[in-house]
């Protein structure tokens, strides 16, 4: 019996370890914890995080207060009207220009988990044209994003989009943040954002 309780007692610490490992980086309510840039539309309905374009129909942001160097970042978005948006890893900006790397979220075969590197290389990697049937167009999607030294890897609906190597994205710092795409029209929801770091 006493070898069953610290069996029991060493599970109940180890999975409460694990969960801590795991935390919210939106909290349902409101945008603790992030910085908006940009005249664009960011809000909190019904316990969903929205952007929407506004007014300026330009490229808007919304960032993390911290940042993040190697991590497991999951998360849920629904695409509404033109869904052209995306996440950013490891990045600065100044204003409205960003400066990091993307992992594309966007309307069907517009490359959803393809890595992008804005201001510089343009398009890094796409995924297969067979794996961008993942993306559900009008419903929720699941994306999980690892970011470990200089490898990134996307998941779309728990298909393996990309797998990227590289160099500069190795040296990169920075935080995360979601991105709203210039021309107006874009609305995407999203939900479910959790990050786990990883030494």
């Amino acid at each position: 019996m006493k070898k069953l309780t610290i069996l029991l007692t060493l599970s109940l610490f180890m999975t409460a370890g694990f969960s801590q490992k795991k935390k919210k980086l939106f909290n349902g309510k409101d945008l603790s914890g992030w910085n908006v840039h940009g005249t664009e539309k960011w809000y909190v309905d019904n316990g969903e995080l929205v952007c929407e374009s506004g007014p300026d129909k330009q490229y808007g942001y919304l960032s993390t207060d911290k940042h993040y160097k190697n991590f497991i970042l999951t998360l849920k978005f629904k695409l509404e009207a033109n869904g052209n948006s995306g996440v950013f890893i490891r990045s600065g900006i100044e204003g409205t220009k960003i400066s990091g790397w993307q992992v594309e979220v966007a309307p069907p075969d517009m490359h959803t988990g393809g890595i992008y590197e804005s201001y510089g290389r343009g398009w890094l990697i796409q995924p297969k044209p067979e794996d961008e049937k993942a993306l559900k167009a009008t419903e929720w999607n699941e994306m999980k994003i690892e970011v470990k030294g200089d490898e990134v890897t996307s998941w779309l609906n728990g298909t393996q989009m990309v797998h990227l190597k590289d160099e500069k994205i190795g040296a990169g710092d920075g935080f995360i943040a979601l991105q709203i795409h210039d021309g107006g029209g874009i609305k995407v929801r999203w939900k479910d954002i959790r990050i786990q770091e990883l030494k």
